[in-house]
């Protein structure tokens, strides 16, 4: 086993340049993301618990929107697995298409979360602003930097992950 898969979640967070409030932050999603996978077997619930954690890994290099795709590449880097840099990579907005990455400067690649571990990752950290639980309503209204179809989509991926996890 790599040593990076040793390290506690916070450890990475650290390693990787994050400050104490992201790392707060990424306990506040951690903690919001497991109510929602909790007592679902079909649910990876050890994968829910450590994307939260680690979805905001990319913020030690950038806090721009460019923040997931850095931080789903230090992921791949480390070896911790697809699954997880995927949920990294997917968590911005209600994820974005290839199309709108590039028209947001970012790699051309697909970052729509599709599993439902991706689903509840991307949902929590929309429901989380710093360390305080926000409505999916208020998260739209400040993610004023995201296209209006990425906004509206947040809306919908609320409502599918309040019928998944029901």
């Amino acid at each position: 086993m790599p040593e990076e898969k040793k390290k506690n979640y916070e450890d990475l967070l650290r390693d990787a340049g994050c400050s104490t409030k992201v790392i707060a932050h990424c306990r506040a999603v951690r903690d919001c993301a497991c109510r929602y996978a909790a007592g679902n077997p079909e649910i990876d619930f050890h994968l829910v618990e450590q994307g939260a954690m680690l979805h905001d890994i990319g913020r030690g290099r950038t806090h721009g929107i460019r923040h997931a795709q850095c931080g789903a590449d230090l992921i791949r880097s480390m070896g911790l697995g697809e699954d997880l840099a995927r949920i990294v990579e997917c968590h911005t907005g209600a994820g974005l298409t290839a199309d709108e990455c590039t028209l947001l400067g970012l790699s051309p690649r697909d970052c729509m979360p599709r599993t439902t571990e991706e689903k509840i990752v991307t949902h929590a950290d929309n429901l989380i602003a710093g360390k305080k639980r926000v409505t999916i309503h208020e998260s739209i209204g400040s993610a004023i930097y995201l296209p209006k179809k990425v906004r509206k989509r947040m809306e919908r991926l609320a409502a599918e992950v309040g019928l998944l996890c029901d």
